[in-house]
C-alpha cells in the first residue's frame, strides 16, 4: 500500500547543477591548499571546472539528453493504438520550449495539457486521468491539469484525479490503484520524451500496460541560428540541470526497485 513506501526521494538538483559543484569543489580545494595538500587541491579544482565546461557544451545535452528522448520517439496519434485512458503526470520542462537552444515562443511550445487534448479529442481513449500532487500551495498538478482541460472542451466526466503524487514512482503507484477501481487496463502515457524512460520504467514496474505517447523532442540543433556543439552554450549549462535529473532519478529508482 502507499502508506507503506519508502520515503520520498528529492533528487539534490542543487547540488549537482554544474556551477554550484563547481564552487563546492572549488572550496574543498582551497581547504586542501591551506592543508599543504597541493595534489588533492589541483585534481579537485580541476574537476569543478571540467564539470561546468563538460555540460556547458552542447555536444553534451545532444548527446545524453538526445538518448532518452530517443527511447520513445514520438507518435501521432493516429499511430497510436486506441486504449481505455489518457494518462498525464504534471510538470513542465524547460518552460515546454520546443526547442531547448531556442527562445521560448508560444505558438510553437509543446505542453503535456494540449498533447492529452489532442489524443482525447482523436478518439484514442474515452477518458483522461491527471497524476499529480501539490509540491507548493493547495493546489494539486492534477486539478490545474483538469481545470484547463475542462476549459478546452473536455467533459467532467471523463476526467479522474489522482493528486496526492509528489514523484513519479507514486505517479505510477497512485495512478495503478485509480485504474484498478475502474476496471482500466491499457493507458497513453503522456510526459516528455526527456522523462519518458523513467516514467515508463516506473509504469512497467507496477504491471501497467503502458504505451509511449510523449512530447516530441526537444533537445536538438536549432533553427534560428548556427551552433557550434564544441563551444560553451549557456541553454545547454541551462539544460543540465533536467538532464542529470533523469539519469540519476533513473539510478536511484533502479537501487530501491522502483524501475
Amino acid at each position: 500500500m502507499i502508506d507503506e513506501m519508502l520515503p520520498e526521494f528529492h533528487f539534490p538538483g542543487g547540488l549537482l547543477y554544474p556551477p554550484n559543484l563547481c564552487l563546492i569543489l572549488l572550496l574543498v580545494a582551497v581547504v586542501l591548499a591551506l592543508l599543504h595538500r597541493k595534489k588533492l587541491a589541483i585534481l579537485f579544482s580541476m574537476s569543478g571546472v571540467l564539470w561546468v565546461v563538460m555540460w556547458s557544451l552542447p555536444v553534451t545535452s545532444l548527446w545524453l539528453g538526445g538518448a532518452l528522448e530517443s527511447r520513445y520517439p514520438f507518435r501521432l496519434p493516429e499511430s497510436l493504438p486506441q486504449a481505455d485512458a489518457i494518462v498525464v503526470l504534471g510538470g513542465n520542462v524547460q518552460n515546454n520550449r520546443a526547442n531547448w537552444f531556442e527562445p521560448y515562443n508560444r505558438a510553437t511550445s509543446v505542453n503535456r495539457i494540449d498533447r492529452t487534448a489532442a489524443l482525447y479529442f482523436a478518439k484514442k481513449a474515452p477518458v483522461i486521468l491527471v497524476s499529480g500532487g501539490a509540491l507548493e500551495g493547495p493546489v494539486s498538478d492534477a486539478q490545474g491539469m483538469a481545470k484547463v482541460l475542462k476549459q478546452m472542451g473536455i467533459p467532467d466526466r471523463a476526467l479522474l484525479l489522482e493528486h496526492e503524487s509528489r514523484n513519479t514512482y507514486e505517479n505510477a503507484a497512485l495512478t495503478h490503484e485509480t485504474l484498478q477501481k475502474n476496471g482500466i487496463r491499457h493507458v497513453l502515457l503522456v510526459t516528455s520524451a526527456l522523462h519518458m524512460p523513467r516514467a515508463m520504467a516506473a509504469f512497467d514496474k507496477q504491471n501497467i500496460k503502458a504505451t509511449a505517447a510523449g512530447l516530441s523532442a526537444q533537445i536538438y540543433p536549432p533553427t534560428d541560428r548556427a551552433l557550434n556543439i564544441w563551444l560553451p552554450d549557456t541553454r545547454s549549462l541551462e539544460a543540465s540541470r533536467s538532464i542529470l535529473k533523469e539519469y540519476v532519478g533513473l539510478f536511484v529508482y533502479w537501487l530501491r526497485g522502483w524501475v
